[in-house]
């Protein structure tokens, strides 16, 4: 087996790398030109257009992939501006079809493109498991009765803004939602949060409010898992809340022990919550 890696932006392309190499596998990246520097990786990622679909498909037979695997952020693209090459153009009208059912539709409508090319699909976590967070409490710090009832909010509404292709996180803070993530992504969503008036959220000395980041139901888990790491806990400590909470086995935290590290200093719990049994 041989891997077509499409790496975005993140460390989670450079974790999947390292992943297939232990388990024995070659790769191949590509990234899209203007998003992710090709020389960020080793050896470097072949940049392609981000409507050049039929280089990156001709480009992945000639390296002899077998399996095609999407990691990390892409940026949607303006599909009014792109300069799309002739598979593309036979693909472009579906594309902008599914785009407007949402970003999950437009990603598992790029996932079918390439399996009709004859490419098998893998996820991220196939590569990299180590990252997926279990079950329970990932540090020090617990979740109290205090901040039960925020987390319980956050979670259903981040379901029901997953299920409208919304977006995957939320924060609630004393029964309050503070912000909800659309395009703009869960790092600018937390930065909203710690604009808010004080008496709105918590802060340093008495932290209040949850981050809830759950895969959208019905959402193909092959691309685009929820995704922590110390860069979130950052955030979250300015934005004054007192923790995170994730479905265990469906999210990914980057750097675990320095994430895990930074939560318990600044006094955040991070909690791989039961994943739901159906959808």
């Amino acid at each position: 087996m041989k891997i077509g890696l499409i790496a975005g932006n993140g460390d989670l392309p450079h974790q999947v790398i390292a992943g297939a190499v232990e388990a024995g596998y070659a790769v191949s990246t590509i990234t899209f030109k203007g998003m992710t520097p090709p020389e960020t990786f080793t050896p470097a990622a072949k940049p392609f257009g981000i409507a050049e679909l039929g280089g990156v498909v001709k480009y992945f037979k000639r390296q002899k992939c077998t399996h095609i695997c999407m990691a990390g952020q892409v940026e949607r693209p303006d599909f009014s501006k792109l300069k799309p090459d002739m598979k593309a153009l036979k693909y472009l009208p579906g594309a902008v079809s599914a785009a407007r059912k949402g970003d999950d539709s437009l990603l598992s409508y790029l996932l079918s493109v390439f399996e009709k090319e004859g490419f098998e699909i893998i996820s991220s976590q196939a590569l990299c498991d180590h990252l997926l967070i279990p079950e329970g409490h990932m540090g020090a710090v617990r979740l109290t009765k205090q901040h039960r009832d925020d987390a319980l909010k956050a979670c259903e509404i981040a379901r029901d803004i997953g299920a409208k292709d919304i977006g995957q996180a939320v924060v609630v803070c004393d029964g309050l939602v503070l912000a909800v993530e659309a395009q703009e992504g869960t790092d600018a969503m937390l930065m909203r949060v710690a604009d808010l008036p004080a008496n709105k959220r918590g802060d340093n000395v008495s932290r209040r409010g949850v981050l809830a980041k759950l895969l959208k139901p019905g959402q193909d888990n092959r691309v685009d898992m929820p995704t922590i790491g110390p860069k979130t806990i950052d955030l979250a400590i300015k934005a004054g809340l007192a923790g995170i909470v994730v479905e265990s086995g469906r999210a990914f935290c980057i750097d675990k022990a320095q994430t895990v590290e930074a939560a318990d200093k600044a006094g955040l719990f991070i909690v791989g919550l039961p994943a739901p049994k159906t959808e």
